[in-house]
């Protein structure tokens, strides 16, 4: 189970005057595909945080190959693209009939509430090495 794909239907409000989808949607949709990516690994989010982890983003980026546009129906996956001690990586992919739209990426700590790093104990590790392309962590 190194990625999950979700399925959404372009909304109207999800688009800009020129009918497409505005940039800032995309990483609404890559927080749904992450929160379900984690919820596949056995590590649903609300569970973390009742137990003291929390995943802010610190780092976000994307690249535009093409637009979706009102009421296409894309597909976007998500999988863990780099695990490090207190931070990682997760690699999206966002694609209308098999064409690639978007590539993207948010990077993430480790944290507590208060936002202190911390290391991540093995629960946590074990679950996003199951997001991993391979077994071993990079």
């Amino acid at each position: 189970m190194p990625s999950h794909t979700i399925t959404r239907r372009v909304l109207y409000a999800d688009t800009d005057q020129m009918g497409i989808v505005y940039n800032v949607n995309y990483l609404v949709w890559f927080e749904a595909a992450r929160t379900e990516l984690l919820r596949e690994a056995g590590l649903p989010y609300a569970e973390m945080e009742r137990r003291g982890y929390y995943l802010p983003a610190v780092e976000t980026g994307a690249r535009f190959v093409n637009s979706a546009r009102y009421d296409d129906l894309v597909e976007v996956t998500a999988s863990v693209g780099e695990l490090r001690p207190a931070s990682l990586r997760i690699d999206y992919e966002v694609h209308r009939d098999g064409e690639l739209l978007v590539t993207g990426f948010t990077r993430h700590a480790v944290t507590n509430r208060d936002g202190t790093p911390r290391r991540p104990p093995t629960w946590l590790t074990d679950a996003f090495k199951r997001c991993l392309p391979t077994s071993e962590p990079r």
